[in-house]
Parts: structure tokens; C-alpha cells; sequence
């Protein structure tokens, strides 16, 4: 009978003692406190933009959207992923898009046509995903007067290339021809401004490379060798070359234009960005050129935050 008297006093004691006391001596439980500093966001994938139909066969192109969960219109960010032309792989650069999405900004990641397809494909894909956006833009609560563009390598290539011919009608094709496909900023991270000197500076080796019929550039502009074709260098055709990259595009009033590459770039020449930033300059357009010290093609340079803040935040410069 003691030893139940001294229990049931003992728990009386304890339920006695305030909330605040009782939770201290359980040291496996607390309460936090947490400010709302992060909105949501939704990402909506398989979306088809454009079928891409021929004799036997149809192709949907698509894209991954990441949507911030707000009522406001909203601007909104195509990304076109690089691949050296031969691939278009629309769901990387995640880190990128994410901080973009969470700056606000719907974020449309699209894939687009590659070798053996031939130019005009992935210009004129890269147009229609923009066109795709504006015609859903009240369902994907997004302000199509302000679309913005952004790229890597040839990704960079499209977007630069989206950005140069807004007031080319010839380059829209497939659905929604009722709304334009023009944009209001472009951001190119060693993207490619002119498919004849994708080599400047580098070796003699990959100069030959470079000049040779079998290289996707080359690809890209004339198709592969077949039958009576045996190819031909994408040197063979200097109005053609120019006509298919946004060097040949360069005027005044276009869009505000963000440059990148890396002072290591091996893949791509940094003369690449450095001739079309100059020319855009030399018709007084918007444009700004950083250089990353070290920074190869592709490498983590590109995923760090400096790199992605300075996207995002001229962005938000540009289009907010």
C-alpha cells in the first residue's frame, strides 16, 4: 500500500507541474517555430506543344513546366537544354529552373527536333513552344508580355536564335499561328552564334573537325550523306551558314540579351559569345557579356549559386 500511495503522489506531482515543464523532460520532442518564406510549386510534366507529323509517323514534342502556385500572371521562362545537336534532353538544368520557379517565373523546359533533323526543326520547335505558352497563358497563369528565353550550348543556339527572328513569319509553323512567338529577353550560356567558326581559336585538329562533313553542325545545315550526296562542310555555304545562325540575325530593337561562357571553354570557343555580344553592341542593343574564370562547358562552374543568381536576378531585371 506504500509503494501505491508513493506512485500515485508522484504522478499527481508531475501533472501538476506546468505544460512548459512536463515537455522539457522529453528530450525526444519539441516545438519549432517557422517563418513562411517558400511558396509551392507545381511541376506538370508530358506536356505535349507541338506533333511533329510526317509520311508514317507522328512525333509529340514536349515539355516540363514548373508552375510557382500564385494568383498573379506571371512571367514565364522557356529553357532549351543543349546536346551538341544530336539530343535535347528537356529535364535537366533542374537547379536552374527551380531557382527560376521560385523567383516566380513559370519555367517550360522543352525538347526540340536534333540531327539528322536539319535546320529550320529546332528553330522553328523552339518558336512553337513559345507560341504553346502564350495561347495557354490564362490557364498557366502566365502574362504573355513577358516571355523570356534561355539556353545552353545549342540550346543557347535556339534561344539566341528565338530571340533574333521574332519578325520572322517564315520560321512559324504547326499550331497556334495566331499568336507570335517573339520574346522579350534572351540568356545564352555558351551557346553557339555562328555554325562556321563553332571552333575559333582552338587547335588545328579541331579546326579539320571543325570543317568536316561528318560533324553535327554540318549535319544540321546539309544532312547526311545519302545516295549522290557524299555531305559537305559547313564551310561550303557561307549565305546558308549565316541565314541558320543568329549571327546572320543581328539588328537594332532587339530583345535584351544576357552572354555567358567560360574562359575554358574547349567544346564551344568563348569567340562564340564574344562576336555576338559586339555585334549586338554595335547596333546599340541591350546586352550584357560575363565571363566565368575557369569555367569549361557544362562543368559544376555552371551550377553554382553565383552563376544561377545572376540568371534568375537579371531575369527578374528584365521581366518582372
Amino acid at each position: 500500500m506504500c509503494l501505491r500511495r508513493y506512485l500515485f503522489l508522484m504522478v499527481g506531482a508531475f501533472l501538476m507541474l506546468p505544460a512548459g515543464a512536463q515537455k522539457e523532460t522529453d528530450k525526444s520532442r519539441e516545438v519549432i517555430k517557422v517563418e513562411i518564406s517558400e511558396g509551392q510549386i507545381d511541376v506538370i510534366s508530358g506536356v505535349v506543344y507541338s506533333q511533329i507529323t510526317s509520311l508514317r509517323a507522328n512525333r509529340p514534342l514536349k515539355m516540363t513546366l514548373l508552375i510557382p502556385r500564385t494568383k498573379e500572371p506571371k512571367p514565364a521562362i522557356v529553357y532549351y537544354p543543349g546536346g551538341g545537336f544530336t539530343s535535347s534532353d528537356y529535364e535537366k538544368y533542374i537547379e536552374m529552373r527551380m531557382a527560376l520557379a521560385k523567383a516566380g517565373f513559370v519555367v517550360a523546359a522543352a525538347e526540340y527536333r536534333t540531327v539528322p533533323n536539319q535546320y529550320p526543326a529546332l528553330v522553328v520547335d523552339g518558336k512553337a513552344a513559345v507560341r504553346y505558352l502564350r495561347a495557354h497563358a490564362a490557364s498557366l497563369g502566365i502574362d504573355p508580355t513577358r516571355i523570356g528565353v534561355l539556353g545552353d550550348s545549342a540550346g543557347g543556339y535556339v534561344a539566341q536564335m528565338v530571340g533574333v527572328t521574332g519578325n520572322d513569319k517564315s520560321l512559324d509553323q504547326g499550331d497556334f499561328l495566331d499568336y507570335p512567338s517573339d520574346v522579350q529577353a534572351v540568356a545564352t550560356i555558351y551557346g553557339i552564334s555562328n555554325l562556321m567558326n563553332i571552333g575559333a581559336g582552338f587547335s588545328e585538329q579541331s579546326q579539320k573537325v571543325h570543317a568536316s562533313p561528318a560533324v553535327t553542325e554540318a549535319l544540321l545545315l546539309h544532312g547526311v550523306a545519302f545516295r549522290n550526296f557524299e555531305g559537305s562542310s559547313i564551310l561550303s555555304d557561307s549565305v546558308k551558314a549565316m541565314k541558320a545562325s543568329s549571327m546572320g540575325h543581328i539588328r537594332e530593337n532587339l530583345p535584351p540579351f544576357l552572354i555567358m561562357h567560360g574562359t575554358a571553354d574547349n567544346h564551344v570557343s568563348p569567340r562564340q559569345s564574344e562576336q555576338l555580344y559586339e555585334a549586338l553592341k554595335a547596333e546599340n542593343n541591350d546586352v550584357k557579356y560575363v565571363e566565368v574564370e575557369g569555367a569549361g562547358h557544362g562543368d559544376l562552374y555552371w551550377f553554382q549559386k553565383p552563376i544561377i543568381d545572376r540568371v534568375v536576378n537579371w531575369f527578374l531585371e528584365k521581366l518582372k
